[in-house]
């Protein structure tokens, strides 16, 4: 039998020394996430840090570099200017100006832009104050917290404590690593990219539990195999359908980057940044805590089943 297996596991994951150049290389990215979060710090938008955003819409395609160049002319240096859908659609965000009517820096705004195109339309206007911010940052991270809390409970309850510790250590690893990225590179982070932060721990979550049902299916099936071994063979057996699920999600993602406009781009990446993340710690983080914590068959059996296999054994 172990023969058999052994000819069937095309690709050996989980091998000593896979594990350690693997941990290695993931406890690399979090260090440089961490110390990117920790000095250069994200570039929050205006849902945390406050401000206002306005919707205007052009008759034709708006020139952007036009539009920010009128902007800072009239002393908007620090506005941002992108397209939100169709080319004639602008997005423009303000951070909050000390000592400032809202108001008035929306007409300002408005008569800046109208002076050099009459027939722009201001479509929408949203003021956020900097307390509100600051919620939305503290809900933002109790909301993880909490969904890794549950993942943990969940996971513990439907498999065994090792799995859920390899589960929630994968999540977090995906976490800091995708948030660490938009440190690194300064894109704009806000609540879009909290929600694919969320999306990205159900997609890798998801990945993770598939692939532990299969490792439990094993378990049950090729006794007296070693968990390094089973693993393995169940990670092959799953490997058609990450690779598929992934390349499958990742070209929607791509086509929405590409073609989604400015607005969605920052979501686009955080999702993209995960899946990747994701697909690569569902087998070498969640699973390789597993096989640290020493997770056999054992673990996944009844009470009354294990009793019943140590009396058999000789």
């Amino acid at each position: 039998m172990f023969k058999i297996i052994k000819d069937n596991t095309t690709i050996d994951f989980l091998s000593p020394r896979r594990r350690i150049v693997a941990i290695a290389i993931s406890l690399l990215l979090i260090a440089v996430s961490i110390g990117s979060i920790a000095t250069r710090g994200l570039n929050f938008g205006i849902d945390f840090t406050g401000g206002v955003l306005l919707e205007v819409g052009y008759p034709q395609a708006a020139d952007l570099d036009r539009i920010r160049s009128l902007l800072r002319d009239a002393g908007f240096a620090a506005v941002q200017v992108q397209r939100f859908g169709a080319d004639n659609d602008v997005l423009l965000r303000l951070p909050p100006q000390e000592d400032a009517d809202p108001n008035d820096i929306r007409d300002s705004l408005r008569n800046t832009l109208a002076a050099d195109t009459p027939e722009v339309e201001l479509r929408r206007v949203e003021f956020v104050g900097p307390q509100v911010g600051q919620e939305l940052t503290e809900q933002g991270s109790l909301a993880m917290i909490f969904a890794l809390l549950m993942i943990f409970a969940y996971v513990m309850f439907r498999f065994q404590w090792k799995f859920a510790a390899g589960a929630v250590a994968a999540l977090a690893h995906d976490v800091i690593i995708t948030v660490g990225f938009f440190a690194l590179f300064q894109f704009d982070f806000d609540l879009s990219v909290v929600a694919a932060v969320l999306a990205v721990i159900g997609y890798s979550l998801n990945d993770t539990v598939v692939t532990f049902d299969r490792i439990r299916d094993n378990f049950m099936k090729l006794r007296g195999v070693e968990s390094l071994e089973s693993m393995n063979v169940s990670s092959n057996e799953m490997l058609s359908r990450t690779i598929v699920t992934g390349l499958t999600t990742l070209l929607v993602l791509v086509a929405l980057l590409l073609l989604g406009g400015e607005s969605v781009g920052p979501f686009s990446i955080a999702l993209i940044v995960g899946i990747i993340v994701g697909t690569y710690s569902s087998i070498y983080i969640a699973s390789a805590i597993a096989l640290l914590l020493d997770v056999t068959a054992q673990d996944l059996m009844p009470p009354q089943e294990e009793a019943e296999l140590a009396d058999n054994l000789p």
